[in-house]
């Protein structure tokens, strides 16, 4: 397709909650990284696109700067596969290829690029059954991750518990972090500074608050009692036999549950069911990319079937009235089974990322993907920005808190509430809100 080089817009679809997903020139080179860690958690397929090639995966809109209209290229479903659809310049012309089935539409309508992804965005979502009257309104949350990291305690929790009744705070589910666990797959083994981990789901209830969990309930930890005992529930490479490379995440190097197992199937539904049983009924889920990795199954069935799968599961074994909130995940394949998504790359206390890299924590890319996916909320499920940091210390916090207003769907908090200051307290209470489930754009 004809383009103006120096106008023309690219927005490509990041392949899962963190990967880079942005309105860009075409004329920009996207940033590129082979690192085995960035290609298994941020890259479809576990492949970067060749150098200088724009990618979306499932989803491709292009403002060709003519004043003509959206190019828009889209998956047809993603029940089974994703297509990756690249765009290369050729000199004034841009070339478009997809692998898989895509649908190409002209969109001239009002909103321009954001005009012609929400439309898109509406079309794909009532294919997958979604209808806006079906997003459900969620309470303002508080997570522990923020704060305290893999190092929180049962006290952390209990110490906020009482702060947020003493300073006002309306908090109404209270979310444990990672660092409950003995180690990523042995979610049933409590850490040692979490002796009584139904107990504590118990003081949340009390307190008149649902109590809500993070689970990474597709990868294990290669030094789990899970993988120890039961290798033959892992996810194998096709071509060396080898378990999946998930990541060296969670202290760890992980690799992938192989939920088409009915072993692994039980057993991580007999994980959901105790803890639903426990009083949990808002489950975070994290890097779940991993249930979506192409590799050898006990069924023969491809990463999208089997990670479509595992959401199924997960969702039958918490119930319908649970809240299941994805992060880590997939886009478009999750489209129809979660009620929120995380949209972007954790949020941290500095604004720029370690050494520049676009998909760490940091405010500048949690900006970035928060705004480039607005158009999500309220078609898809509700956007999850993520965790309102207002504590000193955070940089450029006030920036931070106006992004969380505008475009948050899913409200929370990740501060140790004494740690805030006057600002904090007041920010904090005025922007923990219950979820719009309206279109933010």
């Amino acid at each position: 397709m004809p383009v103006a080089p120096g106008r023309a817009v690219i927005y490509g679809e990041g392949w899962q909650s963190w990967s880079v997903t942005a309105a860009q020139p075409a004329t920009t080179v996207p940033y590129r990284d082979t690192g085995r860690n960035s290609l298994a958690i941020d890259c479809q397929y576990g492949c970067a696109a060749p150098e200088g090639v724009h990618q979306g995966s499932g989803l491709l809109a292009i403002d060709p700067g003519t004043g003509g209209p959206v190019e828009v290229f889209g998956a047809v479903s993603a029940l089974q596969s994703v297509p990756a659809i690249q765009a290369a310049m050729r000199g004034e012309t841009l070339v478009v290829t997809a692998d898989g089935p895509v649908t190409h539409s002209a969109d001239a309508g009002p909103g321009g690029l954001t005009g012609a992804l929400s439309r898109w965005g509406e079309a794909f979502a009532a294919g997958a059954g979604v209808a806006a009257g079906d997003l459900r309104e969620i309470p303002p949350v508080w997570c522990s991750w923020y704060q305290y990291y893999g190092a929180v305690t049962a006290e952390d929790i209990l110490i906020n518990l009482t702060a947020m009744d003493d300073c006002g705070i309306p908090v109404g589910v209270v979310q444990i972090d990672d660092g409950y666990e003995a180690a990523p797959g042995d979610w049933l083994v409590p850490a040692d500074r979490f002796g009584d981990l139904p107990g504590l789901i118990g003081r949340i209830r009390d307190s008149g608050r649902r109590a809500g969990i993070w689970i990474a309930p597709m990868i294990v930890g290669q030094a789990s009692a899970l993988y120890t005992d039961h290798p033959d529930w892992m996810v194998r490479d096709e071509g060396t036999g080898e378990p999946v490379f998930a990541g060296d995440v969670l202290g760890a190097e992980c690799t992938a549950l192989d939920l088409t197992h009915p072993g692994a199937a039980d057993y991580l539904a007999g994980v959901l069911i105790t803890m639903r049983d426990w009083g949990i009924d808002y489950f975070k889920i994290d890097f779940v990319y991993a249930g979506a990795y192409e590799g050898r199954r006990c069924q023969s069935v491809t990463g999208v079937t089997a990670y479509r799968h595992g959401l199924r599961l997960i969702r039958e074994a918490i119930g319908a009235e649970a809240v299941l909130l994805g992060c880590g995940a997939p886009i478009l394949p999750s489209v129809g089974v979660v009620d929120a998504m995380r949209v972007g790359p954790d949020i941290a206390a500095r604004y720029e990322p370690p050494d520049g890299h676009p998909t760490l924590p940091s405010q500048r890319n949690a900006t970035r993907n928060t705004m480039a996916r607005a158009w999500q909320h309220g078609r898809f499920w509700l956007n999850d920005a993520d965790c309102l940091m207002a504590r000193p210390g955070v940089e450029r916090r006030e920036e931070w808190a106006a992004t969380v207003e505008r475009f948050g769907g899913l409200r929370s908090s990740g501060d140790a509430i004494a740690d805030l200051d006057d600002w904090g307290l007041q920010t904090t209470r005025r922007l923990l809100v219950p979820s719009p489930t309206a279109p933010l754009v």
